[in-house]
C-alpha cells in the first residue's frame, strides 16, 4: 500500500490510532519518543545536566561547531531508524525528518545560525548499490524542502568502501574512516557555513572526518545535523 503523505485524516505510525498532530504521530506516542534532554553544548552527548560541554569535547574540541539531534538513540528511534536504513521503510524516514526539522527551526529561533549549505554523509558505491539508496541523502532532500536550504550531494565523496562503523570501538572507528572522504569542489566550500546530514551521531568520528576535510577546504564553520545522538556506554 502506497502511504499518503499528505492525506488529511493520518493514523499514528506507532500505534495506529488517529494522529492528532500534523505529522502522522499522535501526541501520547510523541510525548514518549527519547527526547535528547540535557546535553553537550558541542557533541550533543546526553548529560545530568544542561549547558555542559563533555570530557571529550573540553580535552580535544572536535573541528565541527555544533551538533543538533532531537533524540536519544533508544527505542523506538532506534527502531523507527534501522527500518528506514535497512528495510526501505521510508515513511518512518519521513516522519523522523519532518520532526528533525521543527526541531531546527525552533533552534533557529533561539539563535542557532542558519547555514549555508546541507551536505549529506556520502555512501561508497558498493554500498549504494547493496542498499538502493542513501539514507542521509533523503534526509537532506527532506530538510532541504521543508526548511528552505540549498543541498549539494555531489560535494561530498567516499572513494573508499570501508568496512561498517556500527560493530567498531571509537579508536577503530577513526583508523576505518582515515583518508575515506573527498571534497569535489573545494572552491564551492570556501567562507561557508555547512551542516552535515546523518542518521545518528555514535562515536562522532564520521562527522569529525569529514567536518575536518571541509575545513581544510576553506570551510568558515561546520554543523551536524542528525535524527539521534547515542548515549556514552556508561
Amino acid at each position: 500500500m502506497v502511504y499518503k503523505w499528505l492525506k488529511s485524516r493520518q493514523s499514528c505510525l506507532l500505534c495506529d490510532r488517529p494522529s492528532d498532530t500534523p505529522q502522522p504521530l499522535c501526541s501520547d506516542c510523541e510525548n514518549e519518543l527519547p527526547w535528547l534532554g540535557p546535553h553537550c553544548r558541542v557533541c550533543a552527548l546526553p548529560l545530568p545536566a544542561a549547558g555542559l560541554v563533555c570530557a571529550h569535547c573540553l580535552r580535544r574540541a572536535p573541528s565541527f561547531q555544533r551538533v543538533e539531534a532531537p533524540w536519544r538513540y533508544a527505542f523506538p528511534v532506534d527502531t523507527l531508524i534501522t527500518r528506514f536504513k535497512h528495510r526501505s521503510a521510508w515513511p518512518f524516514g519521513r516522519l523522523l525528518g519532518a520532526l528533525l526539522a521543527e526541531h531546527l527551526r525552533h533552534a533557529y529561533l533561539e539563535g542557532l545560525p542558519r547555514p549555508d549549505l546541507l551536505l549529506p554523509v556520502p555512501l561508497a558505491r558498493a554500498r549504494l548499490r547493496r542498499r538502493g539508496f542513501n539514507q542521509a541523502a533523503l534526509l537532506g532532500r527532506w530538510l532541504a524542502d521543508a526548511l528552505q536550504l540549498p543541498l549539494r550531494e555531489d560535494l561530498l565523496l567516499r572513494p573508499q568502501d570501508t568496512a561498517a562503523q556500527q560493530q567498531l570501538d571509537a579508536a577503530a572507528r577513526r583508523r576505518n574512516l582515515r583518508q575515506a572522504f573527498a571534497v569535489a569542489e573545494p572552491a564551492a566550500l570556501a567562507g561557508r557555513h555547512l551542516a552535515i546530514v546523518d542518521d545518528v551521531l555514535t562515536t562522532g568520528a564520521t562527522a569529525e572526518a569529514l567536518a575536518r576535510q571541509l575545513l581544510r577546504a576553506g570551510a568558515a564553520r561546520v554543523d551536524v545535523y542528525c535524527l539521534a545522538r547515542t548515549p556514552a556506554p556508561d
